[in-house]
């Protein structure tokens, strides 16, 4: 599945570029980049709604660059970026590095959102990337209408798992809604059902531990970026 909608991703965006922007998209999308919508952004998320690579930006000083991928969604703008560690990055020079910096500030003086994302943790730790672009996009977009199908208390049950930097319990849902441990429970296992959170482990039959796995449909604020 994922094969396929890359290949359509990509065509998408060759078919309306030309010139210079065509030619960074056709030689500046490479392996790490394919590998971020393989290992991170297509399992957190199952689709590449408003995901553009190789984005070209203005710097209000020093022209035109490349961002690896920019999501534009309304009034939020996101520059992703992968970052390798090879020759070219250890021997970088002063300027250079300066420059890099320079970029960035540059980015957030323009009022866009910067994440940054190493190749080793793409390959080594996927899964903590998925949360990092879950709680991101939970941050800046889990505050508007939501679907439906969620109610207020598991808008709040995932909002309280992203807050969190470990798998939520039946405890955590009790404490913060103030309910018994086998009510809490039952909501948790609704989740599960819903494909809301995921478990990963038990450390009894009756008390289960789930991950932080929010699924789009709980986080975002319009049926453009449901899970089909």
């Amino acid at each position: 599945m994922f094969d396929q909608a890359y290949m359509e991703f990509l065509k998408h965006h060759q078919s309306h570029r030309t010139g210079e922007r065509l030619r960074r998209l056709l030689e500046g999308h490479g392996h790490a980049e394919q590998l971020f919508l393989e290992k991170v952004w297509w399992p957190a998320f199952g689709q590449f709604h408003h995901l553009h690579p190789e984005y070209e930006v203005f710097d209000f000083k020093e022209g035109s660059r490349f961002l690896d991928y920019s999501y534009l969604r309304g009034p939020l703008r996101v520059a992703i970026e992968i970052d390798g560690f090879g020759p070219h990055l250890r021997n970088i020079s002063r300027w250079q590095f300066s420059d890099q910096c320079r970029r960035q500030n540059y980015l957030t003086i323009d009022g866009w959102k910067v994440l940054r994302f190493s190749y080793d943790c793409l390959v080594d730790k996927p899964r903590i990337c998925q949360q990092e672009l879950q709680q991101f996009m939970g941050r800046w977009l889990g505050e508007g209408a939501m679907v439906e199908e969620a109610s207020a208390v598991e808008k709040e049950i995932v909002r309280l798992a992203m807050r969190l930097v470990r798998p939520i319990t039946p405890g955590d849902v009790a404490e913060a809604l103030r309910v018994g441990n086998p009510y809490a429970r039952k909501l948790l296992n609704q989740l599960v059902e819903r494909d809301g959170l995921s478990p990963t482990a038990e450390t009894s039959e009756s008390v289960p531990i789930v991950s932080i796995w929010i699924e789009s449909h709980f986080v975002c604020s319009d049926s453009s970026m449901i899970r089909q």
